[in-house]
Parts: C-alpha cells; structure tokens; sequence
C-alpha cells in the first residue's frame, strides 16, 4: 500500500496515558502509505505514552496544539486509545470541538479501544456503529450507538477497533479507508 496515502495529512489528537501500541503502530501504517502525520494534544511539549494504560512507555513530541489547529489543514483523523488519554480529552472543549467538526465534515477518523469516549463527548456517535474496548460499550450505547464485537467496524467516515490485539486489522482498514475518502 505504500504511496495510498501520497499528499494526505493525518492528525494523530492524544494526551497523557495514550495506549503507545495504538498511537505508534496506526502512525506507522499511514505515515508507510505516504501520509504525513501530526500529533496534536491539549499542550506544547511532549506526550507521555503507556503500557496497558499503567506502565510508562515512551515520550512523543506534540506537533501542535488542538486549540490551534483547523480541521481543513488535515484529511484524516486518528484517536488512539489507552483509558486515560480519552477521559482527558473529552474534559477539553477544544479537542472535543475539533472531533466534532471533522466527523460532522465527513472526513475519515480511525478511532480504538477507549478513543470512541470523545467521540461521545462530542455527540457524534448517536445513530451510528462502532465497536470498542468492552468496558467502553455500555458509554457508547447509552449515546445512542450500536455497538459489535468485531476486529474493525466501518460505518460511514468512522473505522472502529476495539483494542491493540486488533491492530494489524485496524491499521489495513484505516490506510484503506482514508485512501477511499
């Protein structure tokens, strides 16, 4: 798939706690397809990733703050997981207000294991299917979403995963997905 994604610019939005396998390995895949990638977060600086959301991992230099950032400056969006990363997120209505303006441009966003929590925070998934971690469900249907239990689940511009396990599945399904768009 190397040169799908020739030209495209995608917007990894992540804080503090982001699951690394879920930031890193979906980064690699889109940045191999030829995109260019842009990690956004709530602050300058960098980012401090985990291991099974409790066991510190790596450090990643933020490209931009979401506050400063304009949705027409990307074609795609990813949100990576990792329990806090998400809740932190979705408490910043800066980040919540950039992923609402791009699900609602109908640009791709590739979303896994605990991601979809901002997406609820933004009221974009009523009406909608995706799937998720599973302690995330119960949050994702009582916003009105129908939720499955499958490797990936594509539903419009929304491409779902539920967690690192589904990983190589969810990275071929984002760099198709945003090639398509």
């Amino acid at each position: 798939m190397a040169g799908t994604l020739t030209g495209r610019r995608v917007a990894i939005l992540a804080a503090r706690g982001v699951e690394q396998a879920e930031l890193v390995q979906p980064r690699q895949a889109v940045t191999e397809a030829g995109a260019t990638t842009e990690l956004l977060s709530l602050e300058p600086g960098t980012v401090q990733a985990t291991n099974h959301d409790i066991e510190p991992a790596d450090q990643f230099d933020v490209d931009r703050v979401v506050a400063e950032a304009s949705i027409d400056d990307y074609d795609a969006l990813l949100l990576p997981g990792g329990a806090v990363n998400p809740d932190t997120l979705r408490q910043n209505s800066a980040a919540v207000g950039f992923v609402r303006d791009f699900v609602a441009a109908g640009k791709p966003v590739g979303v896994i294991c605990h991601g979809p929590w901002t997406l609820v925070e933004a009221d974009v998934v009523r009406g909608r299917t995706l799937t998720s971690w599973p302690s995330m469900r119960t949050d994702i249907r009582n916003a009105g979403c129908t939720v499955r239990d499958q490797e990936v689940v594509t539903d419009g511009n929304l491409v779902s995963s539920r967690g690192p396990d589904d990983l190589p599945a969810f990275c071929s399904a984002i760099v198709a997905h945003f090639a398509a768009t």
